[in-house]
């Protein structure tokens, strides 16, 4: 039987895995997977903590992270395509386009 501090260290895992990522990442793509890593890592805590606290709560905010994981998705991957478009490229740091 697994406990809770299971599933914590789990996402913890999940969560730094994607600070990494986000920190260490140049490529536009690898960071949106990054972000979804740690929005990932923030449902399975909700979820986690859910089920052993008896309550329906932390499914419902599990829920809407998915949701709003999604919707970050593919807002992003319209930016990555719009900048490739005109760039042909998707390194961060030869992105000047957003630059106002």
């Amino acid at each position: 039987m697994l406990s809770l501090t299971h599933y914590l260290v789990l996402s913890a895992v999940l969560f730094g895995l994607g600070v990494f990522g986000v920190v260490t990442r140049r490529n536009a793509i690898a960071l949106l997977l990054s972000i979804e890593l740690i929005m990932l890592a923030v449902a399975l805590n909700f979820t986690a903590a859910s089920h052993f606290l008896g309550n329906a709560d932390g499914q419902i905010f599990a829920i809407f992270v998915i949701t709003i994981a999604a919707a970050e998705a593919a807002v992003g991957l319209a930016l990555v395509i719009s900048v490739y478009r005109n760039q042909q490229d998707v390194d961060l740091d030869r992105l000047t386009v957003l630059k106002g």
